[in-house]
């Protein structure tokens, strides 16, 4: 007889209404390759932990931001833990999947993120600015995102948020990471429109620049977006380094780029399971 397929439990959220973006659409069609190779079933993340003792191991992709359903969340985190079955992406991240803390690391350690404070006497260390953003340390997708004039920032910080001066960039970019292979990178040339997307020729710099984060975040397996803008100065700096369940925008690629993630993607799932012990290779 055949060896069994790896059974392997794919945790998304069809329905969750993103703003310009479809995760339905992405997760249909990333589904119906990885079953190519894989025995696979999908559910919403609220189901997660009661349902994952049945499968060899957990994919979590595009599952909304977890503040919409934190305790399923935490309980499908203590019961992967406890029952030891793999988790893809590793629930070890150190970016957004840890919350927002990595920008006040990366930041007071001088890596090129954008200047990031949570207390109201580190204020100073922000460069001067008419307009500042101010975030909550555990948000996702823009949700409680505000941006404030200097004068009403001080009465903001509280604990729970994140501050940083608002930049005028030129626009955003995203570096599209398997592993710790670069696959493609998107930007928005406008910045008003944040997901209407179009395909992005990374120079050798940017490519150092995105690489150095996903290094710091020592993941060995996984999906991971860059997120930076282009500061006035020609800079990049680090806006998030998503690898929770970063979206992939795969229907701004062409067929052949699609094509070369699924690859990647089931490559990169067989060591996975491999180096979890499920399957021999």
């Amino acid at each position: 007889m055949p060896p069994a397929r790896p059974r392997v439990l794919y945790v998304t959220d069809l329905a969750y209404p993103a703003r310009g973006r479809r995760y339905g659409d992405e997760d249909v069609f990333l589904t119906s390759r990885l079953r190519e190779h894989l025995d696979l079933a999908l559910c919403h993340p609220r189901d997660a932990a009661a349902l994952l003792d049945g499968f060899d191991a957990v994919v979590v992709r595009n599952s909304g931001p977890v503040l919409a359903y934190q305790a399923a969340y935490d309980a499908f985190r203590e019961r992967a833990a406890r029952t030891g079955t793999p988790v893809y992406n590793p629930l070890t991240g150190r970016g957004d999947m840890a919350g927002k803390q990595y920008l006040l690391d990366l930041s007071a350690a001088g890596h090129p993120v954008i200047p990031t404070v949570d207390r109201a006497e580190d204020l100073h260390r922000l460069p001067t600015t008419e307009r500042y953003v101010v975030k909550p340390r555990l948000g996702a997708d823009s949700i409680g995102l505000r941006v404030v004039p200097a004068d009403e920032v001080l009465g903001l910080v509280d604990g729970d948020v994140l501050v940083q001066p608002h930049i005028d960039f030129a626009y955003e970019v995203s570096f599209y990471f398997v592993d710790h292979d670069f696959q493609y990178a998107l930007h928005a040339p406008r910045p008003e429109s944040r997901w209407e997307l179009e395909p992005y020729e990374a120079t050798p710099a940017d490519l150092d620049f995105a690489r150095g984060f996903v290094d710091w975040n020592t993941l060995g397996h996984g999906i991971q977006r860059v997120d930076a803008c282009r500061a006035p100065d020609g800079a990049l700096l680090l806006v998030e380094l998503e690898d929770l369940n970063p979206y992939l925008s795969l229907d701004a690629l062409d067929d052949a780029g699609r094509e070369a993630f699924v690859s990647a993607l089931t490559a990169s799932l067989r060591r996975f399971l491999r180096d979890a012990g499920v399957t021999d290779g």
